[in-house]
C-alpha cells in the first residue's frame, strides 16, 4: 500500500440496487478517480459480504478493503480490513493475516490512539458529523482532526460529512487522502462524484 491508494477511499452504502448494482456502482466511482474501495454492509451476512467483495475485486484496479472482517476479506481475496472501535485490536490481526495485507484503524479519539499506531493508516473522525454512520458520535471538526493528526504515526484519511466543499480543508489539516459514503455511492452519477471530489483535495 502506499499513500497513493489512500487519497479517495470509497465506502459502499447498501444493496438497494442488488449487488450487480453496488458492483456496478463500485466501478463507477473508481472511473471517477476512488483510489480504494471499502466494502461495508453493516447488515449483510458473512456469506453474502464475501460474495460482494469478491465481485468487487475481480471488477476494479484498485485495492478493495472489507470493514470490520478480517475472516471475510481474507476468504473474498481482498486486500486488507478496516478494524473499527469494537473489532479486534489491530495486533490480533497481524497475528493471522499474511503480508502484505493491509490493516487500516479507526481513530476517533484519545483512546484508540494506542491501537491506531498498530495499523497501516487510520480513518479520523467524523469530522463534520454524517447520515450514513449512525454510531459516529459528535463530530470532532478540523480542531478535532488536527489532534489527533499530531498523535497518528501512520498515513490519515478523514471521514465524516466530507463534501467537495470541505474537503480541502481536510487535505490542508494533514490528511492524507478522505473517506466518504453517501457523497458517492448516493450519487445519481458515482463517476461524476468521485471526479469532484478528487478535484477538490487537488488531484
Amino acid at each position: 500500500m502506499s499513500p497513493d491508494d489512500l487519497r479517495l477511499i470509497a465506502i459502499t452504502d447498501d444493496l438497494r440496487d442488488g449487488i450487480a448494482g453496488l458492483v456496478d456502482r463500485a466501478a463507477a466511482v473508481v472511473q471517477g478517480g476512488a483510489t480504494m474501495v471499502q466494502v461495508r454492509l453493516k447488515h449483510a451476512d458473512a456469506r453474502t459480504l464475501v460474495e460482494v467483495s469478491r465481485a468487487i475485486v475481480g471488477r476494479v484496479s484498485v485495492p478493495v478493503i472489507v470493514n470490520d472482517r478480517a475472516d471475510v476479506a481474507l476468504a473474498a481475496g481482498a486486500a486488507g480490513v478496516h478494524l473499527g472501535d469494537d473489532d479486534l485490536p489491530v495486533l490480533a490481526v497481524r497475528a493471522f493475516a499474511p503480508p502484505p495485507f493491509i490493516i487500516g484503524a479507526t481513530l476517533s479519539s484519545e483512546a484508540d490512539i494506542e491501537n491506531a499506531r498498530q495499523a497501516d493508516y487510520v480513518g479520523i473522525g467524523s469530522v463534520y458529523g454524517t447520515r450514513s454512520k449512525r454510531d459516529a458520535g459528535i463530530p470532532i471538526g478540523i480542531e478535532g482532526l488536527e489532534r489527533l493528526l499530531g498523535r497518528a504515526v501512520v498515513p490519515a484519511v478523514g471521514i465524516g460529512g466530507v463534501t467537495p466543499e470541505n474537503a480541502g480543508a481536510v487535505m490542508r489539516a494533514g490528511a492524507v487522502g478522505i473517506a466518504a459514503v453517501s457523497v458517492l455511492f448516493g450519487a445519481d452519477h458515482p463517476a461524476h462524484a468521485a471526479r469532484a471530489l478528487r478535484s477538490a483535495i487537488g488531484r
